[in-house]
C-alpha cells in the first residue's frame, strides 16, 4: 500500500467509512470468480484481472488513488495512461464507478469526504461545508 492509500484509509477509518476492500479483483469477480479457468475466462470477457485500489461491492464504487503525478509517474505516461483508461472503461461497462484521487485531494481530505458522500448517497450533492469538518 503506498503511503497516499494508507492516508486515504486512515482517514475514511476517522471518518467512520465502512471499511473497503482492498486490492478488488473486480474483472476476476465479473469473469466468474478466481481459480481454475479464469485467464481463459478473462480472455473471453476481454478483461484483464484488474484489481481497485479500494472498492465496494455492494455499492459498486471503486476508487483509485492516482499518485506520482508531478513525478513523470506510471498514471500519467503514455502507455500507463491507455491502460489505466482501458482498466476504468471495462470497470465502468461492468457497472462500476470509478474515483480517482490525487497527493492534493487526500492530503486535504477533499477524497475521504467525497468518498463518504458517496457512499451514503452514491450521488455528488454533498454540502460543501462538509470538508471544513475534517481533520
Amino acid at each position: 500500500m503506498s503511503q497516499l492509500e494508507e492516508t486515504l484509509n486512515l482517514q475514511l477509518r476517522h471518518l467512520g467509512v465502512a471499511p473497503a476492500e482492498r486490492e478488488y479483483r473486480f474483472a476476476a469477480i465479473a469473469a466468474g470468480g478466481p481459480g481454475r479457468g479464469l485467464r481463459k475466462r478473462l480472455q473471453e470477457a476481454q478483461l484483464r484481472d484488474w484489481r481497485f485500489d479500494f472498492a465496494w461491492p455492494d455499492k459498486m464504487l471503486a476508487v483509485e488513488v492516482e499518485g506520482g503525478a508531478h513525478v513523470n509517474g506510471r498514471h500519467n505516461r503514455g502507455v500507463g495512461f491507455e491502460a489505466d483508461l482501458e482498466k476504468y472503461h471495462h470497470a465502468m461497462r461492468l457497472g462500476w464507478t470509478v474515483y480517482r484521487c490525487s497527493g492534493p485531494l487526500i492530503k486535504n481530505w477533499e477524497a475521504a469526504q467525497l468518498i463518504r458522500c458517496l457512499l451514503s448517497s452514491m450521488r455528488c450533492g454533498c454540502d460543501v461545508e462538509e470538508s471544513a469538518d475534517a481533520g
